[in-house]
């Protein structure tokens, strides 16, 4: 902004001296000299066409027709100004006494590019390197001035960052401003649109040369696009730019202050802004440009979120350090992980996994360290609440450490992490404590059947680009500890008792003191071998496979009925139950029982037979019945020796 005055102050003297020369010479080389002396300090192509109009009193001024200021020498984008006409007044009295005292500047219909190149450096910039004689205390501390009014009417202004690929556009431009003291306030007002959006902003600089010259001074500002409002109130710095003081902001129109800034319009998601964003609190925008907001209360879609936010830039991206607390946020159910992702109910258990494309670009954007705790998380398909939790973002992986999550009466604690460095990846270390199991699978994957409460331990890895894939990929270990509860919708007993499969549906159930299991997960199936169930009614041992991937399982039950009161005896029956979750077979394995009753019988018929030869052998307590038949054989030939001795001595008779 600096600059900007300077040009234009060194631009009215140039022209309004040869105002005071056309009593001797033609207007025509009045504007000529103008223009020599312009590129001379500049190094910028000035272009008067049409001459130039004097007035010499008491206004000292000119009037000229179209006029042009060529570009930097970088720019392929046209002229930095033309406009159709400019005209300058100068106080005359304060000129002769050494002070420079605009009274008007107005230019008609300007077309004004701004620029940043590649490499940093703005359009604006004149001398030095660009050429001319322009230095930075041109026009400075030394020269004072002031402007009475300064108009630009039915202008356009663009703005290019050649490093960004950011461009702005603001047309139908009306713009005053006034400075009546060099050392007084600033005041400038502007209407334009951008985007087919209307944009106000009026500005008061209280300190202008403080400001003018690298210092802060006190500033107001309020600005408008669309229906979205800023307003500022604190202190400011234009060499270098800096600001601290009070932001309050209502963002509701994301698409026209996305049009003001150049930039398409956020998809943000329900919960987070879609609707309306506020913004209120005290702002630090340093000379680095860091912006530090504190006491902050950021408003997304009706929840209020209140906390510290550090932004500050990196060599690669910029990074967010944010502490924040909020009560009951709700995000939805597309954040969480969309349809097939966590719809709920029988919706996920009878559709497969959703194979949209999941996007995590978005984690490339910064590096992050953030702080939150929520009275409630809303995921759409799942509830959280109390929530303590941080989120580490470094380089596309963020980690989310649940430091104190409940969730179905219970807590969950733990890691999860989602990598987005190469592909995408998600893993994760959780336990699970007084977990009520029901809600909670029902909410995730559809099945409801199982009611209970106990503790989970749950380590996964999983890759791929959409849910589907990684179901597919799981890999990790867990186990699960329950305690009294029951299946919903199946007599295991009622199909002991009858050898009838048909004790399913509505109604039935299967009733648990215990439950526990250990399993083992690879490429997306989980494997276990260590169930075991006890009850009231029945037991049970299992083993099996359960397709987290494929949503199917093939899993064999052996489950006891009808034991005696000292736990022996009783009825076993192998069940299988195969097929998908939505809608799983069961089938007692009968041919597997006739086997276990053959081997019973022929293990019966074993245990006589050995009783039997224990006692005609006359087995004594510790003796196997190979001794025993070893003992029996040798007592049988040593009598047998002995009575043929005495035969043979005659000792018979």
């Amino acid at each position: 902004m600096r600059w900007i005055f300077r040009v234009l102050g060194v631009l009215a003297v140039l022209v309004v001296l040869g105002a005071g020369a056309l009593l001797l010479i033609p207007s025509d080389r009045v504007a000529a000299l103008a223009v020599q002396q312009f590129e001379k300090v500049t190094g910028r192509e000035l272009s008067i066409e049409g001459g130039v109009t004097p007035t010499l009193w008491p206004v000292l001024g000119v009037e000229t027709g179209r006029i042009s200021i060529s570009n930097a020498d970088w720019s392929e984008d046209g002229p930095m100004l033309v406009a159709e006409g400019m005209a300058i007044g100068i106080d005359a009295n304060a000129f002769w006494g050494g002070a420079l005292r605009i009274t008007g500047l107005e230019l008609t219909r300007p077309e004004i590019l701004i620029e940043v190149s590649e490499e940093g450096v703005g359009n604006w910039v004149f001398g030095g390197a660009q050429g001319g004689t322009a230095t930075a205390d041109m026009a400075g501390a030394q020269t004072p001035f002031t402007l009475d009014l300064g108009v630009i009417r039915e202008g356009n202004i663009g703005f290019i960052d050649h490093g960004t690929g950011r461009a702005v556009q603001l047309t139908g431009v009306d713009l005053e401003a006034r400075l009546a003291a060099y050392d007084g306030p600033f005041e400038m007002t502007l209407s334009a649109e951008a985007g087919g959006q209307p944009v106000t902003l009026d500005l008061v600089l209280a300190a202008f040369r403080a400001a003018y010259e690298g210092g802060v001074s006190p500033v107001t500002l309020a600005a408008t696009a669309g229906a979205a409002s800023i307003g500022f109130e604190g202190r400011a710095g234009m060499m270098p730019v800096s600001a601290e003081g009070r932001l309050e902001a209502d963002l509701a129109d994301l698409s026209a202050l996305s049009a003001l800034l150049g930039m398409e319009r956020p998809a943000l998601p329900q919960g987070f802004g879609r609707d309306s964003v506020q913004v209120a609190g005290d702002v630090t925008l340093t000379a680095a440009g860091s912006v530090h907001l504190r006491a902050g209360r950021i408003v997304l879609d009706g929840t209020a979120i209140t906390g510290d936010l550090d932004l500050t830039p990196g060599e690669d991206r910029p990074r967010l350090v944010a502490r924040l607390a909020t009560g009951d946020l709700a995000i939805a159910e597309n954040v969480a992980g969309g349809t097939g992702a966590g719809e709920g109910g029988g919706a996920v258990a009878t559709a497969g996994w959703s194979e949209a494309p999941i996007d995590v670009s978005g984690l490339a954007a910064l590096d992050a360290e953030l702080g939150l705790r929520a009275a409630s998380l809303d995921l759409g398909a799942v509830t959280l609440g109390p929530v303590a939790a941080s989120v580490t973002l470094d380089r596309s992986r963020a980690v989310v450490q649940l430091t104190e999550v409940g969730a179905y009466g219970g807590t969950v604690a733990g890691e999860f992490v989602v990598n987005g460095r190469k592909g995408l990846s998600v893993g994760g270390d959780l336990a699970f404590r007084d977990i009520a199991l029901q809600p909670m699978l029902s909410d995730l994957t559809g099945f409801s059947r199982l009611v209970a409460t106990g503790d989970l331990t749950l380590d996964f890895l999983g890759s791929g680009n959409s849910v589907d894939a990684i179901m597919r990929s799981l890999s990790g270990s867990g186990v699960l500890n329950l305690g009294a509860g029951e299946i919903q919708g199946l007599d295991i007993a009622g199909m002991i008792r009858t050898l009838d499969t048909g004790f399913v549906g509505e109604g039935q159930r299967t009733v648990f003191d215990s439950l526990s299991a250990s399993f083992d997960i690879d490429g997306g199936d989980l494997f276990n071998s260590d169930l075991l169930m006890a009850g009231p009614v029945i037991s049970a041992e299992g083993a099996g496979r359960i397709g987290l991937g494929a949503r199917d399982l093939e899993y064999r039950l052996r489950p006891t009925a009808l034991r005696g009161a000292d736990g022996d005896g009783g009825i076993t029956v192998p069940l299988w139950i195969t097929g998908s979750w939505a809608a799983p077979s069961f089938a007692l394995d009968l041919e597997a029982l006739a086997q276990e009753r053959l081997q019973d019988e022929a293990k019966a018929l074993e245990d006589e037979l050995k009783a039997r030869a224990a006692e005609e052998l006359g087995q004594v307590e510790g003796e196997s019945l190979e001794d025993a038949a070893r003992r029996k054989l040798e007592e049988e030939l040593q009598q047998g020796a002995g009575d043929l001795l005495l035969d043979l001595l005659g000792g018979g008779n």
